[in-house]
């Protein structure tokens, strides 16, 4: 079985948060979401996470950026 670097949803996104510029943490719109363009940052960061194995693909078919 093979380990992986990020096994969990938390660590996924710390690790967002620290390795983008994205610098918005916070910054949800006034339904409380996260705007398009961060949304689609993670979903772009998750897939090429899976593609070089840094995570299994079953944690980034259910990952989400909210926590």
């Amino acid at each position: 079985m093979k380990k992986y670097q990020i096994t969990n949803q938390r660590d996924l996104r710390i690790a967002f948060w620290e390795q983008t510029a994205e610098g918005k943490r916070g910054a949800k719109n006034s339904r409380g979401e996260y705007p398009v363009d961060t949304r689609c940052a993670f979903v772009d960061w998750i897939d090429s996470l899976c593609r070089n194995g840094t995570i299994s693909q079953e944690l980034a078919y259910r990952a989400t950026l909210e926590g």
